[in-house]
């Protein structure tokens, strides 16, 4: 075995002993910094709930999304099915979801805050699709004024009644009043919808019992429209529903053009008039064939005051990416925003919307930037605390390497006063002295404190030959 450089077993020595010195101060360093990830828990949880709505809705196809962008920093969303925004409420409310989608208008409850329920900002819009099928629209039309009052200061058409006068091929829907003697369905009560729809008939001085109201959940609701058992249905739903999306292109189904939509955003804060443009369903086959007048909602993602901020934080991100791309309805970078919020929004997706992706995180793992950005200000209280603490560190590691030296100085000088005591055992005392210069010369010390080791043996031999004179 190749022995070690001895300039390099003195430095190994000397490094030893100073951690050895500095272990007190690493003690309190480690629990400070244990005490304060305990207090701060800055890594959010590995697994949340995410409150979505009903299969192939537009909340089902974004907590599909949300569940792939959060996977890629260790999260697993579990996405609860629900019925819709009004379900998802109450899911939080109850403590059984940690985030949910919610539009516009859904609260019943006198103050938002009563809640304990915070925004993570609006996310997009949801408009009120109300389709019906063209053959309803020529029962209404044929109908005639009965069925509908036009509205105040339209006059009949010359020679005849409005429902003689009116074409059957161009019969449409124009006014909620126009679905009286109609079979509709206005979606579950967790839905929001049914909510909404009486607001609006209530509004327009509607007769809800001149109206055959069903609450079939989205699917099986499309399934009977489109035998022919509903004349209308009605949803709350962002474009990217797949619903929608089939609907607006069935060749026998309308789309009801709102064109009172900024009357209902005056009269109720949470609409907002919005336009489906021409040809943006389908710009070959021109769908729509002419922009159509919409209200909306603005839906918007909650969650509960407890969750983990950093939990928001990447939650906050993954709606920056999933919806600031141009949509039907808005231009790119509308969403998400903290306008049009009917809750606190939380600081968190404020600074997250605001500010983009924090500095730390665009160099670094979400796990270790996060950490340094929720500990950084205890980071500095524990190091205020501990640069007057490392203040004895020197001292320790002086008074432990001076020690190995001074300790031998109590047996020497125990042997210098036997000697001169009466009666004295020369050849005892040289023996202790041989064993202790033996001893001393087993010792080992930085370099830097060699000349007090060599004194130590000088003295040895001093007190050696004053033994030998007696």
């Amino acid at each position: 075995m190749t022995p070690v450089p001895k300039a390099i077993r003195y430095t190994l020595l000397s490094i030893r002993d100073l951690a050895i010195s500095a272990g007190p101060f690493a003690v309190v360093a480690v629990t400070l910094l244990v005490l304060a990830y305990l207090w701060l828990d800055p890594e959010p949880p590995k697994r949340v709930t995410l409150a979505t709505g009903p299969a192939q809705s537009a909340y089902d196809e974004f907590g599909k999304r949300y569940k792939k962008a959060l996977v890629a920093n260790g999260i697993e969303v579990i996405l609860q099915a629900s019925e819709g925004s009004s379900d998802n409420l109450r899911l939080l409310r109850e403590g059984k979801a940690d985030l949910g989608f919610v539009q516009g208008g859904s609260n019943e409850r006198a103050t938002a805050e009563e809640s304990g329920l915070e925004s993570l900002g609006s996310l997009f819009v949801e408009p009120v699709w109300l389709f019906y099928r063209e053959e309803a629209a020529r029962k209404v039309t044929a109908a005639g004024p009965s069925a509908a009052a036009p509205p105040q200061g339209a006059s009949a058409p010359p020679g005849g009644s409005a429902a003689a006068s009116a074409p059957a091929v161009g019969a449409h829907i124009s006014a909620l009043a126009q679905l009286q003697g109609l079979r509709l369905n206005v979606g579950t009560a967790g839905s929001g919808v049914p909510r909404l729809m009486e607001k609006l008939f209530e509004a327009n001085n509607v007769d809800i019992q001149r109206i055959t109201v069903s609450q079939l959940e989205q699917t099986p609701a499309t399934v009977a429209f489109l035998g022919g058992e509903l004349d209308a249905i009605v949803f709350a739903s962002a474009p990217e529903s797949l619903m929608v999306q089939m609907l607006l292109q069935t060749p026998g189904v309308r789309l009801m053009d709102f064109a009172q939509s900024e009357a209902y955003s005056r009269r109720f804060p949470f609409l907002t008039p919005v336009v489906l443009p021409r040809g943006v369903v389908d710009l070959a086959r021109d769908v729509p064939a002419a922009d159509l007048r919409l209200v909306a909602t603005t839906t918007a993602l909650l969650t509960r005051e407890q969750s983990h901020p950093a939990l928001l934080q990447l939650f906050t991100q993954a709606a920056r990416d999933l919806h600031s791309p141009a949509g039907w309805f808005n231009r790119a970078g509308t969403f998400p925003t903290t306008e049009h919020s009917e809750y606190p929004v939380s600081r968190e997706a404020e600074r997250a919307i605001q500010g983009g992706r924090p500095f730390l995180q665009r160099y670094l793992p979400f796990w270790l930037a996060n950490l340094v950005e929720r500990m950084w200000l205890a980071l500095g209280i524990i190091i205020a605390i501990l640069l007057p603490l490392s203040r004895i560190v020197p001292p320790l590691y002086e008074f432990r390497i001076r020690s190995r030296v001074f300790r031998w100085y109590g047996q020497l000088r125990s042997i210098e006063n036997e000697m001169q005591a009466p009666g004295v055992d020369a050849a005892q005392l040289a023996q202790d002295l041989d064993a202790l210069e033996h001893k001393v010369g087993r010792v080992s010390v930085p370099l830097s404190y060699a000349d007090e080791l060599y004194a130590l043996r000088n003295n040895i031999n001093l007190v050696r030959r004053k033994l030998e004179e007696i």
